[in-house]
């Protein structure tokens, strides 16, 4: 049987990565909060951008992700308004 590690959130590692460029150390961030060091050293890379101000990989995807939702969701908002639209010119 594999070993399960913990499941961290999205937000648990941002904040980490936050104090690590705050300043924290990684020594002192993995006995803070119990995380090991080549843990926090991966989340660092994922979520930090690169020293040309380039995004991460991940944080690009995320992006792009996010950009497609609020795409649908104009476009619902757009319909639902012409809906309505129509109804109120019906009703005048």
């Amino acid at each position: 049987m594999g070993k399960q590690g913990k499941r961290f959130t999205k937000e648990f590692k941002e904040q980490i990565v936050s104090l690590y460029n705050m300043g924290k150390t990684v020594s002192q961030l993995s006995s803070e909060y119990g995380v090991t060091r080549v843990t926090i050293y991966r989340w660092i890379k994922e979520y930090s951008p690169t020293q040309d101000g380039e995004i991460s990989k991940k944080e690009f995807e995320r992006m792009k992700k996010e950009l497609n939702e609020l795409r649908m969701e104009n476009e619902i908002l757009k319909k639902a308004t012409a809906i309505f639209a129509k109804k109120q010119q019906k009703n005048l």
